[in-house]
């Protein structure tokens, strides 16, 4: 048995904690702690309640209260003190049916159906805070792949990670002694058009393999992924019956997407407002661009407040209204709950 085991999910809101085993010796559970790392406008720890501490068989069990696993934590055990990089084995439930992939630059996680015959096939582009080079956190920020397969078992469900410029610049930075900005980088992180290609001809040749269904490909993604969706739409033209993109970063590029997919079957949901508060106005124009344009699968999803409330976003009524904006962004739960059934509705497509 692994030093420090940690068990864990993914909820709504990401990754996270539900208890820990340790290798140990008897102690007083009230020698046994739990403090997140300070937060966002936060200057002290939070402490994490302990529901139970079990100590058997050279063991101990600590159950606590469900934290956020993927944000900074210390764990105090008597004297002892532990962080993530001291788990020795992370328990995620459900991350086992994927299997981590490599095709070239493309690192992807990929879930398959037990079928000899082609099955459709979700793309799941995560968002912006999930980009890197562990093949990991894709799958652990936020509600998304898991998700899908427990939802759609008999589909392959492909998540992808995109490339991290953070992490592009750590390394160049480690080669070369220097840093670079953003600019000196163009389109080489995030769902950029090259990686995208280089997904979707992965998907072209499981097809070819007899594996997926052509007729049946989907994309979906929130967020940066929601660009990436309308930006996959354009480079795998004609490779996907439908998508599903949640509150997309709007740049002038997918924007423009947006407004010349005319023969998409396409549907866009976005809380009422978020952080990016300029969003909504181009996903508005582009989808009633493509209405008068004559498509009739062009639809449109604004989630209300009591909406997003039901899910426990934004309901404390002492929140600024910065605050209450970011937590609306995280309106991809509704979705992936297939809330007006959305999700339903991009799978009964075909080509």
């Amino acid at each position: 048995m692994a030093k420090l085991t940690a068990t864990t999910y993914v909820a709504d809101q990401g990754w996270t904690g539900r208890g820990f085993v340790l290798k140990h010796e008897p102690l007083d559970p009230a020698e046994v702690h739990l403090e997140l790392d300070p937060g966002y406008m936060q200057s002290q720890p939070t402490a994490v309640s302990i529901k139970e501490v079990v100590c058997e068989g050279g063991k101990i069990t600590i159950t606590p209260e469900e934290f956020p696993y993927g944000r900074g934590w210390t764990l105090t055990v008597g004297m002892d003190r532990y962080t993530r990089a001291d788990v020795d084995d992370e328990q995620i439930q459900g991350i086992d049916a994927f299997e981590p992939k490599k095709d070239g630059e493309v690192l992807y996680r990929l879930y398959s159906p037990k079928s000899k015959q082609p099955r459709p096939m979700i793309l799941f582009l995560h968002g912006g805070g999930e980009s890197g080079f562990d093949n990991l956190k894709q799958m652990v920020g936020t509600i998304g792949a898991i998700q899908l397969a427990e939802m759609y078992p008999d589909f392959y469900i492909m998540a992808p990670q995109a490339p991290s410029l953070m992490d592009i610049r750590m390394m160049a930075g480690r080669a070369t002694k220097q840093s670079f900005a953003s600019s000196d980088m163009p389109g080489k992180h995030g769902w950029h058009r090259e990686y995208l290609a280089a997904v979707c001809d992965i998907i072209r040749g499981m097809i070819d393999e007899g594996k997926v269904d052509m007729n049946r490909v989907y994309v979906t993604g929130m967020s940066m992924g929601g660009g990436g969706t309308l930006r996959a739409m354009s480079v795998g033209a004609g490779l996907f019956a439908a998508c599903a993109p949640i509150c997309p970063t709007m740049t002038p590029e997918t924007f423009d997407i947006l407004c010349n997919l005319v023969d998409a079957k396409i549907w866009v949901s976005a809380a009422y407002v978020d952080h990016t508060i300029y969003r909504h106005k181009y996903i508005v124009d582009g989808i009633l661009a493509l209405r008068d344009a004559g498509n009739n699968n062009a639809r449109l999803t604004i989630y209300s407040p009591e909406e997003l409330e039901a899910y426990g976003i934004a309901t404390d009524p002492e929140m600024s209204l910065e605050a209450k904006f970011g937590a609306n962004h995280a309106c991809w739960i509704l979705t992936y709950h297939n809330e007006h059934g959305i999700l339903s509705w991009m799978t009964e497509q075909t080509l």
